[in-house]
């Protein structure tokens, strides 16, 4: 017995895309914009990662009152305080700002020292500072069970920013060198583009939004460049063959075409990729919904840009319908 295959898009679509490429960049271009916009006047939500501090996450015996322990740390006179749930009702997830040396010495010195040391420096007085907490909850709710300490100075910090700006900077670059020895500069110049689009666009989704930013939505943001790249090159290898093959076409009709053969491996991938994220966003847990809720937003913006940016940008670029190595030959 046989059973019949369910088809959930055409084999084949005849969507005019390139009709639309106007609109298409009018409204990119506004996202870019907005984007851009967005983080220069409201700024990101850097984690402790990229701003310096204390993590400190905490399972109580019971249904944690956040109110009672943002009390107790209020009392200590600590920066930027920040307390959350975390999880399960149990879980709290506690932050510390940044605090220098000469503020460090205000605070009382951690349980088995009668004072600061005078050479306090700046990593040295974060650590203090997770001392300082963590003696203070212990102290006020017997049974506190800590399950993460993280401490990041300034330095630190500073330098994850820089490295997290060249590992993106340095994956646009290798992704343009990649594509311009794979095909032809053409094809290049609008797959990083695209690139470029994807990435300024996730930057300000976590603008507008406020989701934290961190080494984590960094390996989104490379995830997003390295997925974007493959789809990219799927559809530009579909418009390669087609050109040559088709010698007379309008290339509007051409890209149409490549774009059409490829949709629902397009829309097949994103989706599957896309039922995993949402699993992942919704049930994997707090640590991981921030890293998937950008995943999901990268792909959605990432499989737009292939088909609505990449492909139509080779109508500016001049593309051409034959490669070097077929003129040689």
């Amino acid at each position: 017995m046989k059973i019949a295959l369910i088809r959930f898009f055409p084999v084949e679509t005849k969507f005019r895309f390139i009709r639309l490429r106007f609109a298409a960049f009018a409204i990119s271009l506004a996202l870019m914009i907005g984007s851009i916009a967005a983080f220069f006047a409201i700024g990101l939500n850097f984690g402790i990662d990229f701003r310096g501090g204390t993590l400190i996450e905490v399972q109580t015996e019971g249904p944690a009152d956040l109110g009672a322990i943002r009390s107790t740390l209020n009392g200590l006179g600590l920066a930027d305080i920040n307390v959350q749930g975390f999880g399960g009702a149990d879980e709290v997830l506690i932050t510390v700002g940044t605090m220098e040396p000469e503020a460090v010495r205000a605070l009382p010195p951690p349980a088995g020292r009668d004072a600061w040391p005078e050479d306090l420096d700046a990593e040295a007085a974060q650590q203090g500072v997770r001392a300082v907490v963590q003696a203070e909850l212990s102290q006020a709710f017997p049974g506190i069970e800590y399950r993460r300490l993280e401490v990041v100075g300034p330095q630190v910090s500073g330098e994850l920013v820089e490295k997290g700006v060249m590992a993106v900077l340095a994956a646009l670059f290798l992704m343009l060198v990649y594509i311009w020895f794979r095909f032809e500069w053409q094809y290049s110049i609008g797959a990083v583009l695209a690139l470029t689009h994807d990435v300024v666009a996730t930057i300000g989704f976590f603008a507008v939004t406020q989701m934290e930013f961190n080494l984590s939505t960094i390996a989104a943001i490379l995830t997003i460049v390295g997925y974007s790249m493959n789809d990219t090159v799927v559809v530009y290898d579909r418009i390669r063959e087609e050109l040559r093959k088709y010698k007379t076409m309008p290339l509007p009709e051409v890209l149409d075409k490549a774009i059409n053969q490829t949709l629902s491996r397009t829309f097949m991938t994103s989706g599957t990729t896309l039922v995993a994220l949402v699993a992942m966003a919704t049930i994997g847990g707090a640590a991981l919904q921030g890293f998937a809720v950008a995943l999901i937003w990268g792909i959605l913006i990432g499989t737009y840009s292939s088909v609505f940016v990449g492909a139509p940008l080779l109508m500016l670029t001049g593309v051409k319908r034959s490669s070097e190595e077929d003129e040689e030959a």
